[in-house]
């Protein structure tokens, strides 16, 4: 076993796993109320399918849509639909959401004692025995999206790849993040379901080759998976440098199969279907067992956690409930980033919804981090060497700073991913990451105006 070629810039950095990497998954306690945002994905909004004083079921679909482009949400718990509106996200959008809260047994009688056991779809099965279109079907009913992240939903993204371009399938089993260690988990508790969602998009997209490409800090992971998949002639274990941001999708096939995508584009232009280790688990368990995506698992960590844990959680479930199942705050807590901690938000309220695509909850104290002062750049050129996408920072920030959005587009701005590997190395701690940030935002609005 070698280590493969990683790509060209990115940073190391302290990993922070060892607080939870070896924290088994835990079911969550069943929340009292849930608020189930109708928007957790790219594309439209769902439209609510139920009211106010309505009796859910859990699994039940509650959001729909008719775009193209969308991922139906379901309610995670059984219970009284007791408010819609618009909720704040851990991403910061205000959002249109559905509040659940159990019933009591008063209302369970007056409601005739409905039937709260887990809804299923129909039609589920081994997968070898579906027509694509049934696969398709049941992958978009269960609104599967892009689990580490990104929300992209799978059907659609599925679709547009069924072309006969495809080639390659990749499992991005990184999870570059510091902390973070919900894949980690996953690949070592739910491998099976995880390689068996692997073969189930090879079937759809009719590709025979794969690769799951994992960080060297996983050991336990690789070894399991090499285990597993020794006389597997299709599916091979891609053993990675650990390094951030190996975990973007664009990165990995460069990894992997050195391919490198084009400005712009997207895996499917080097003819590869990159998705999370979480994606494929959802895969499986709607494909075979008829389960929509209704629970996610989480990492809770970070030195401001009692007792840092991964979490089964339930959709819509308040960053609160996970925090208080892993024993409350320890210490003075100052920071709550939902994600990673270089690409992740903070949050200004525990009662915020987690989604479909949180991959954890760091809880920082003040001794965790500081803020501290910029200063001058002096021109080292850190930063354009840590860029994973070869960009040169210190200029994009400076110009936007000097509001000068035509440089910044010709510097360009908009291919950054916004990983802050930049930000993390500036010795002069210039607000690279943000301040780029900033100007793809102007630059996009700009484009909107001129049209």
């Amino acid at each position: 076993m070698s280590i493969l070629k990683t790509f060209t810039g990115g940073v190391h950095m302290p990993e922070y796993k060892e607080l939870s990497e070896k924290q088994a998954i835990e079911e969550q306690k069943e929340p009292n109320k849930v608020v189930i945002p109708l928007n957790q994905h790219v594309g439209a909004e769902c439209t609510p399918l139920v009211k106010k004083g309505d009796f859910v079921r859990e699994g039940q679909k509650i959001g729909d849509s008719d775009a193209s482009l969308f991922a139906p949400v379901h309610a995670s718990i059984s219970g009284i639909v007791r408010d819609i509106g618009k909720v704040y996200t851990t991403g910061g959008w205000l959002v249109n959401s559905i509040t659940i809260e159990k019933a009591s047994d008063e209302e369970l009688e007056a409601l005739g004692n409905p039937n709260s056991s887990e809804l299923l779809m129909e039609g589920y099965g081994d997968f070898r025995n579906l027509s694509k279109e049934k696969i398709i079907e049941l992958i978009k009913e269960a609104g599967i999206i892009g689990m580490g992240g990104g929300a992209f939903p799978s059907f659609a993204k599925l679709q547009s790849s069924d072309d006969g371009t495809i080639d390659t399938i990749i499992i991005n089993a990184a999870e570059c993040e510091p902390f973070l260690t919900c894949d980690h988990r996953m690949m070592l508790e739910y491998s099976d379901r995880m390689i068996g969602g692997l073969r189930i998009v090879m079937k759809y997209l009719n590709v025979s080759s794969a690769y799951i490409g994992i960080e060297d800090n996983k050991q336990d992971a690789i070894d399991l998976l090499e285990e597993k998949l020794k006389d597997d002639k299709f599916i091979k274990v891609a053993v990675l440098k650990t390094k951030f941001p190996q975990g973007d999708a664009y990165r990995m096939v460069d990894s992997i199969l050195g391919r490198k995508v084009p400005q712009g584009g997207r895996t499917k232009n080097v003819n590869t279907f990159v998705s999370n280790v979480g994606t494929f688990v959802a895969i499986y368990d709607a494909v075979t067992f008829g389960h929509v995506s209704h629970k996610r698992v989480v990492t809770v960590t970070g030195n401001g956690v009692k007792t840092p844990k991964n979490i089964n959680a339930y959709v819509g479930t308040s960053i609160r409930d996970l925090v208080e199942q892993s024993g409350g705050f320890n210490g003075d807590v100052t920071k709550v980033i939902v994600g990673g901690p270089m690409t992740g938000v903070a949050q200004y309220s525990l009662d915020t919804p987690i989604s479909k695509n949180t991959s954890g909850i760091i809880l920082l104290t003040d001794n965790d981090y500081k803020d501290e002062e910029e200063s001058q750049c002096i021109k080292c050129g850190k930063c354009v060497e840590a860029c994973p996408v070869h960009l040169m920072p210190l200029y994009i920030s400076r110009y936007q700073e000097l509001g000068n959005l035509k440089m910044c587009d010709k510097y360009n701005a908009q291919s950054c991913i916004v990983c802050g590997s930049c930000s993390y190395v500036c010795p002069a701690k210039r607000f690279l990451a943000e301040r780029i940030s900033v100007a793809k935002r102007e630059i996009k609005q700009s484009l909107r105006r001129s049209r």
